[in-house]
């Protein structure tokens, strides 16, 4: 039979990386997507030139 591995109990080994570290910078989901469409936009616009 193969050996089992104990893993610690509650986390299973997991890291919790959201309580160590905390960014200065916080997007909002729609702010990421105004950013890629004006980015879009601006590609699209030179291509016109």
């Amino acid at each position: 039979m193969a050996d089992q591995i104990s893993m610690p109990s509650g986390m299973g080994g997991l890291t919790r990386y959201f309580d160590e570290f905390q960014s200065k910078i916080q997007l909002k989901p729609s702010h990421v997507i105004i950013i890629i469409v004006l980015f879009i936009a601006f590609e699209v616009g030179i291509k016109m030139m």
